[in-house]
């Protein structure tokens, strides 16, 4: 099966709606469950903080600080605000980890043969540059840790989740389960459908263990967006080998997959705080906001 560039661009923009329609959901759903309203404008405007921040911080350590600053303009609470983002993670993390145990094993032994041996090749010769990721990485999660203290609401993060825990209903956790994994597929499933439109385009389930891959990836590498270890895994050939569109490959699937968030992230928060109440809350504003909230609970 192959796609034209057309049909192709109109499909990663449909997944890419679909993606953030359900996470807008997820946590309007779980908010509400910890008994506080938010529009689906504002818990999909919170969504967009967090992927811009996620998008162009290490370690993505700045996504839950910008939802948070959203939540906080959306007047819930900062330790309700913080618990509903909490909970959000918590219950995303098994449908994270079934998915990828499902799709390396379907996948795996596939991916081997027809990209995985080409990839280990390809990546011995930038050792110096994963040792220096290897180190980067510790250097950003420490800071992580320290930012994450920093915007702690409440002493005692357990004994106030067990608080809303009994107070909430279930249906939005369990409501949550089936929209994380569209949130999974529809992200995993953008570099495949990109890869439809090479004339000899790579087998679809080693394409989605390496679009996997290179999209969680994210998540451990220290620089933004994993940017240098992500580009260098995608033109080694993780995903497959793109041939010699493998450059505009690699940009369409970066725009899709990041450069969406960044610029509905950035243009949403300009436009509901200004530049200059925004400059302000990068420096510091949303810590004392929470710390306010804190000391009133």
């Amino acid at each position: 099966m192959r796609l034209s560039p057309l049909e192709a661009h109109a499909l990663c923009a449909l997944l890419v709606c679909v993606d953030l329609v359900a996470r807008a959901w997820r946590i309007q759903w779980i908010t509400s469950g910890l008994g506080h309203t938010i529009s689906f404008f504002e818990a999909f405007r919170l969504n967009a903080y967090g992927d811009a921040a996620c998008a162009v911080t290490p370690l993505r350590v700045g996504g839950e600080p910008a939802r948070l600053a959203g939540m906080l303009a959306a007047r819930v609470p900062g330790t309700a605000a913080a618990i509903a983002i909490l909970l959000e993670v918590a219950w995303a993390w098994p449908v994270i980890i079934v998915s990828a145990a499902a799709l390396a094993w379907r996948t795996a032994p596939s991916w081997w043969q027809t990209a995985g041996r080409s990839a280990l090749r390809s990546l011995t010769g930038a050792w110096p540059m994963i040792i220096l990721l290897l180190a980067l990485s510790v250097v950003a999660w420490r800071v992580g840790r320290r930012l994450m203290r920093r915007i702690a609401v409440t002493r005692n993060p357990l004994r106030r989740v067990a608080v809303y825990w009994k107070r909430m209903p279930r249906w939005p956790l369990l409501a949550s389960l089936p929209l994380s994994f569209l949130n999974l597929a529809t992200r995993t499933a953008l570099l495949p459908v990109l890869a439809l439109t090479l004339p000899d385009p790579p087998p679809l389930g080693p394409a989605l263990l390496g679009s996997f891959a290179l999209l969680y990836s994210q998540l451990l590498l220290p620089t933004p967006s994993g940017a240098g270890a992500v580009d260098v895994g995608f033109i080694g050939g993780v995903a497959g080998r793109m041939g010699g569109e493998g450059a505009w490959l690699l940009l369409a699937w970066r725009f899709y997959s990041n450069g969406v968030g960044i610029l509905l992230g950035f243009g949403l928060a300009v436009q509901a705080f200004g530049w200059p109440a925004l400059r302000r809350m990068l420096g510091g504003e949303v810590r004392r906001a929470v710390g306010r909230d804190a000391a009133d609970n």
